[in-house]
């Protein structure tokens, strides 16, 4: 199994202290987070694309690009790329430069997004979202693979006999399709021969597991080998203690200060104490036998190889976090990478 670490650059106040960092402040604190990644033997970095408050993440590209500049080897991650806000020449773009600059260490997770204010900004409403996912998935797979294209859609201005650059230093990108709660990303994902990478944070784990199952059936029908199936999951939270009552009794701030958020904001509460939270979800909080048991438990369900890991300290002490970091790369990633092996995740055809 691999381990990304992720953010989404949430720009809030330390739900402990109530301090909030500058912008410039936060970002710098991500790009960090990306370097200890490396440090530490994390196998990745993710970072989200969000258009609206409390997030900072509205172009991940140039933050991945910084992360690169002070990295060697760590994979550089999307969490995802929203084609249904972008255009996908512009996206093309960005992301090529991104994979040259890199050294070819780029993966894609790609989505239609969420939230509200990205049908105040882009005009792209739940009526359109999917088909514009669809079409800029399709068009960015063009370009990415051939010099030459021509293309009509719906969406953008056609393109003839139109040359991108910079070219990628992939020949063929790996594109995973983000999944939350719907069969459409799903069904993409399968036809085309892509991985799935499941969200698995809102929920306890019922919904996930259905949509993966999903996945692995649509595989099949479009006539793809079973064991080519590629699966990644998320996580809804992150800490590990020596012991499991340490971890919960410093993630309980965390909690309230999380309930606290979503029901100002009318989200739903699905875990109402952290007890339920850290038992329920798919949060990796506890002791290092305990997080072993759990991703065996979804590794059963998802047959996944690869997950995402808050990177975020979350109103934790720099130097608890960083315990928590280090704790999980000597004690829980080598028994997982041992149990639950993973195929190489770099790029495809080099």
């Amino acid at each position: 199994m691999k381990f990304l670490l992720m953010s989404l650059i949430v720009h809030r106040p330390d739900p402990v202290t109530g301090e909030k960092q500058s912008t410039s402040e936060r970002l710098r604190e991500v790009v960090d987070a990306a370097v200890l990644a490396e440090e530490l033997g994390y196998d990745g970095f993710a970072v989200g694309e969000r258009h609206e408050h409390p997030f900072l993440s509205s172009s991940p590209p140039v933050v991945l690009s910084n992360i690169a500049a002070r990295t060697e080897t760590l994979a550089l991650w999307t969490a995802v790329t929203t084609l249904s806000l972008l255009d996908p020449v512009r996206a093309f773009e960005d992301y090529s430069t991104l994979d040259n600059l890199s050294g070819g260490r780029l993966q894609l997770i790609i989505g239609k997004g969420n939230g509200t204010a990205q049908a105040e900004l882009f005009h792209v409403t739940p009526d359109d979202q999917w088909e514009r996912n669809r079409e800029g998935y399709e068009l960015l797979r063009r370009l990415w693979e051939s010099e030459d294209v021509t293309w009509t859609g719906r969406f953008r201005p056609p393109l003839e006999h139109a040359v991108t650059l910079p070219r990628p230093l992939q020949p063929r990108l790996r594109i995973w399709h983000g999944s939350a709660t719907s069969r459409e990303s799903v069904d993409l994902a399968a036809r085309y021969g892509d991985p799935l990478f499941s969200a698995n944070v809102t929920n306890p784990i019922e919904p996930y597991a259905e949509l993966v199952r999903y996945y692995r059936e649509r595989w099949v029908h479009y006539g793809h080998d079973p064991v080519d199936a590629l699966v990644g999951a998320g996580t809804a939270g992150f800490h590990v203690t020596e012991n499991s009552q340490d971890a919960i009794d410093a993630w309980r701030p965390i909690h309230a200060a999380q309930l606290d958020f979503a029901r100002g904001h009318g989200l739903p509460v699905v875990f109402e104490t952290v007890e339920d939270f850290v038992e329920r979800s798919s949060a990796l909080i506890g002791s290092p036998e305990q997080v072993i048991d759990k991703v065996h438990r979804y590794h059963e369900q998802f047959g996944h190889e690869v997950i995402h890991l808050s990177a975020e300290r979350n109103g934790l002490p720099d130097k608890e976090h960083r315990r928590g970091l280090e704790l999980f790369q000597s004690s829980v990633a080598p028994v997982l990478r041992r149990d639950l092996p993973s195929r190489p995740l770099g790029a495809v055809g080099r």
